[in-house]
């Protein structure tokens, strides 16, 4: 092997891992990129939208908005929970929107009043670009997120209530006390917790996520306490590690489920799984979007 020839392979060596690093980034970015964006108070904001086949322009869709968590992104989000799945089958239009990022990992900003009023604004602001372009069922728009994203989904049925028929959450992380909800208007409420969640914890408590998390049948009491439901829940296993609680006969028929998981981590029942090292156990008992889906279906926006 000659001088040139030698230099010329040390130097594809040392400059192979940049270049599998910049190709990994470039893969990354191809596989999560989003397909919509509006600019929102100032600030670019983009979202992963799903058609399905199914969709019929002369008839109203009904549209779900699901959130994703802390540092995920639409497309992690889509995968987590399956919902283009239940958009074939139902013919309903899903979108993932994203949070945002800037110094830190992409988030709805929850925890900060001027953030969040600014994230609430977008997904206003989203849907009415969705129904401009799209006929959207505007009776039967429901939001629902995982972790950070379940905390989003509480702040919608709080400042929008007026447009969303009905809230999901799993594996919700609720960063905002329940007082700081001062709207009373009953919105129709679905969640799953495991009772392993080792982010938001099912007890409540601090986590590295968040400290003072709320007790996670506390906060469903609280809520079907603010939609004005008998004040006895009823209990039911459902399977050998999932039970179900549930407040009924409650204001404009505002039900509000709980579904717990015994030993179920921070993960999406019945959904993609994510490494049981890192989310813990992800329940094949349930199926939170199905589940989820049946709960939207019976709960159309009271006026």
């Amino acid at each position: 092997m000659n001088r040139r020839t030698f230099i010329g392979v040390v130097a594809v060596i040392i400059g192979l891992p940049l270049v599998l690093t910049a190709i990994e980034a470039a893969s990354d970015y191809v596989h999560n990129r989003n397909n919509g964006a509006l600019v929102s108070s100032g600030e670019k904001r983009e979202y992963l939208l799903y058609i399905p086949r199914s969709y019929d322009r002369s008839r109203p869709a009904p549209l779900v908005i699901s959130m994703h968590g802390a540092s995920m992104s639409p497309r992690q989000q889509m995968e987590l929970s399956e919902w283009n799945g239940v958009a074939e089958r139902e013919g309903c239009i899903v979108v993932y929107p994203a949070g945002l990022t800037t110094a830190g990992p992409r988030v709805w900003r929850v925890g900060l009043e001027s953030g969040l009023t600014k994230d609430v604004r977008f997904i206003s602001e989203l849907i009415d670009k969705l129904e401009a372009a799209y006929n959207i069922d505007r009776d039967r728009i429901y939001a629902n997120g995982f972790s950070n994203g379940g905390g989003m989904a509480f702040v919608l049925s709080c400042m929008m209530p007026d447009r969303i028929a009905a809230v999901g959450m799993v594996g919700a992380a609720q960063t905002q006390p329940w007082s700081w909800c001062t709207e009373r208007r009953p919105v129709p409420m679905i969640a799953f917790h495991g009772t392993a969640d080792s982010f938001a914890l099912y007890d409540g408590g601090s986590s590295w996520v968040a400290p003072n998390l709320p007790a996670i049948p506390v906060w469903t009491r609280n809520w079907a306490h603010r939609n004005r439901c008998e004040p006895m829940p009823i209990d039911a296993a459902v399977t050998a590690d999932v039970t179900r609680r549930q407040y009924v006969r409650c204001a404009h028929d505002a039900t509000v489920v709980l579904y717990t998981i015994r030993g179920g981590g921070h993960t999406w029942p019945g959904g993609q799984q994510l490494p049981v090292w890192f989310a813990g156990t992800t329940s094949r008992s349930i199926d939170a979007t199905g589940q989820m889906w049946a709960f939207f279906r019976e709960h159309p926006l009271r006026k």
